[in-house]
């Protein structure tokens, strides 16, 4: 059990510290993202770093964003509070996914999940609707938890959800009427949000015992408005006979039959059902992840955390092991940490398995703003960080290969010299063009402009070039690949 002192009050802290990111800008679009700051010491897998920053009083750059390892910003979405933004397989395609919407003060929240192609299209819009209850009892669009927005093989997706439940508390030293919170998954049709399978654990508290969190429950707790969340769910992965639940408050990953009854349960503790070899400890742990699934064992990976606002375990480390149902062992295969570097996590975060061939792991430290490469050999070779410590943070950090044309045309603005004009161009989320052409255009409405008054390689996001004495005042800017024109912008004056 946690000690009497630590309350479900104090339980994550989303609600983070003021402060704001050291940020950049650009004069052809209005974006101001924070600055990546980035340590690349090896080689890294491919792909792009996809983040979801937010800080209290920094609203501009709390969005979907992008960066490419030298840092420069590659897209960035709608401003709004985003978690678990990653590229995933739907119907065989690449897809972006995010979850976007309203996270409560004691770490769960309520918003949507949208899925994009690879021109950043919404296809696809995921709700969760029924009958939910809110702390205070306002109903909700749609009730989509953030800590969970997985697709799974089956082309449907899962996400987490919290109720908050009036319940008998007596078994912890509270009372038979309080309030709590029930922590549940639901997997959902993507096309018509039809909810096709769920999970509640308060239907399963003979096996999961409410007496078994290490959430203490706390004189200022039970109420509606401050429900108790004994479990604290947080990530759902599918896998040969049903799911694997990671529950926070736990310190527990419960593999589920289809039915959704525990058939065992391994504990960073005590190892629960299974017998520890070597290091396997873990507490207050996200993103458990299956692999390598037979008939007598898995491969697990995930997030340990080790912190919380209120009790340190350990350093946070990310953690692969073994489990054997035959022999019922679980056995530490490696803990992913930087000696350089260590790092307490209170909350969030997440393990990547970039690879099985070279086992590149790609941590995201939650509540410190810090993303971090390992390779097979658990040296670390990329790291980044884009703001301050329990300042700023990112539920969830990835590393995604990713490929796209936008649907908008690309952006260009212009500021006059003593000498002529400088031109900015960009195309958010383009990823493809490596130069820009700048044309002279006779008119606003003209289409057919052939005169080419400069060039220019790609630089970052933002890529300048410079018109001395131009022949008009009005320009058109098209972003190429060598010499294929990817996408052209609208004719500006100056």
């Amino acid at each position: 059990m946690a000690p009497w002192w630590y309350t479900a009050g104090s339980a994550l802290l989303l609600s983070l510290q003021a402060a704001a990111w050291n940020y950049s800008t650009y004069s052809s679009m209005g974006f101001q993202p924070p600055k990546l700051e980035v340590s690349k010491t090896g080689t890294t897998h491919p792909g792009y770093i996809f983040l979801g920053p937010r800080g209290d009083v920094q609203d501009a750059g709390s969005a979907a964003l992008i960066y490419d390892d030298a840092g420069d910003l590659v897209y960035e979405g709608p401003e709004q509070v985003t978690a678990n933004f990653k590229i995933q397989k739907l119907f065989g395609k690449d897809v972006i996914t995010f979850w976007a919407g309203d996270m409560m003060s004691i770490g769960y929240g309520y918003g949507t999940v949208h899925i994009l192609d690879d021109t950043y299209k919404e296809i696809y819009t995921v709700k969760l609707t029924g009958n939910f209850v809110s702390p205070d009892g306002s109903s909700k669009d749609s009730y989509c938890d953030m800590h969970e927005s997985q697709i799974t093989p089956r082309n449907t997706l899962i996400c987490t959800a919290y109720n908050v439940t009036q319940h008998d508390l007596t078994s912890i030293n509270g009372t038979s009427s309080q309030w709590m919170l029930d922590s549940q998954f639901h997997e959902i049709d993507i096309a018509t949000n039809q909810v096709l399978h769920s999970w509640s654990a308060l239907d399963h508290e003979a096996d999961i015992p409410l007496t078994t969190s290490y959430q203490g429950l706390g004189k200022d707790v039970g109420t509606q408005d401050a429900p108790y969340d004994a479990y604290h769910i947080n990530s759902v992965a599918t896998t040969n006979h049903g799911y694997l639940v990671s529950l926070r408050h736990m310190w527990s990953g419960y593999y589920l039959f289809q039915n959704g009854s525990v058939m065992w349960q391994v504990s960073g503790d005590d190892g629960a059902d299974f017998q520890q070899i070597g290091n396997v400890d873990f507490s207050w742990q996200h993103d458990m992840r299956v692999y390598n699934e037979t008939d007598n064992g898995l491969v697990l990976n995930l997030f340990n955390n080790a912190n919380t606002p209120t009790n340190e375990e350990a350093e946070t480390t990310g953690i692969s092991m073994a489990i054997d149902l035959d022999k019922k062992t679980v056995t530490g295969l490696r803990a992913l940490a930087d000696p350089n570097d260590p790092i307490h996590s209170v909350s969030q975060g997440s393990y990547q398995l970039l690879s099985e061939v070279d086992s590149h792991a790609f941590l995201g430290y939650g509540s410190i703003s810090k993303v971090k490469e390992f390779d097979s050999d658990g040296n670390v070779v990329f790291s980044a960080q884009f703001g301050d410590d329990n300042a700023v943070a990112s539920y969830r950090g990835y590393r995604c290969q990713w490929t796209a044309t936008p649907f908008w045309k690309p952006s260009v603005s212009v500021q006059t010299t003593s000498s002529g004009a400088t031109v900015y161009m960009s195309w958010n989320g383009a990823t493809e063009y490596d130069n820009w052409v700048v044309y002279a255009a006779s008119s606003a409405t003209s289409t057919n402009n052939t005169q080419i008054i400069a060039t220019a390689k790609r630089t970052g996001f933002e890529t300048s070039a410079t018109l001395v004495d131009p022949p008009t005042t009005f320009i058109q800017v098209v972003a190429r690949k060598d010499t294929t024109v990817l996408g052209t912008s609208e004719v500006v004056s100056f």
